[in-house]
């Protein structure tokens, strides 16, 4: 079961309607113009074509799953309480410098944009803090301790 957000839940729609509606299509032109080229044992780009069109496949099937079996969290909550959805301002301790986190289902995760997992250390350190709060988090890095400057839904 995927546990999203609402915002998370839209994203995983327009994939799946964009693969399903606009790339499928695409793949299907690209097989019969590679179809064209010949005999289709040693045909690179028709190799190359059904290798995409199972990929595409592949993820429209999995987004289908998720979407079917997803597990909506509402966002929000207790006003001025971390929770999933929250946009969480820390400061870092130890390397003296802020970072904003918001706080999304495991599946929306994405540490390059600071959406982290409700159920990552720190995901789960931030839920339920209020600005002032002071939290260690166990890392795989280390120990992290973060000072909640604010939490905004």
């Amino acid at each position: 079961m995927a546990v999203l957000t609402k915002e998370g839940l839209q994203k995983l729609q327009e994939e799946l309607d964009d693969l399903q509606i606009n790339q499928r299509a695409e793949v299907v032109r690209e097989i019969e113009v590679a179809k064209g080229f010949g005999d289709l044992s040693e045909n690179a780009e028709y190799s190359a074509a059904r290798e995409k069109q199972s990929r595409i496949e592949g993820r429209i099937l999995e987004l289908q799953e998720m979407i079917e079996h997803a597990e909506i969290i509402e966002t929000g909550g207790e006003e001025g309480v971390a929770n999933v959805g929250s946009v969480v301002k820390v400061f870092d301790l130890e390397y003296e410098e802020e970072d904003e986190y918001r706080i999304v289902g495991a599946t929306e995760a994405d540490p390059g944009k600071l959406f982290v997992s409700s159920e990552s250390p720190i995901g789960a350190a931030l839920i339920g803090t209020r600005a002032g709060d002071v939290v260690d988090v166990e890392t795989p890095g280390g120990t992290v301790t973060l000072r909640v400057i604010s939490i905004a839904h």
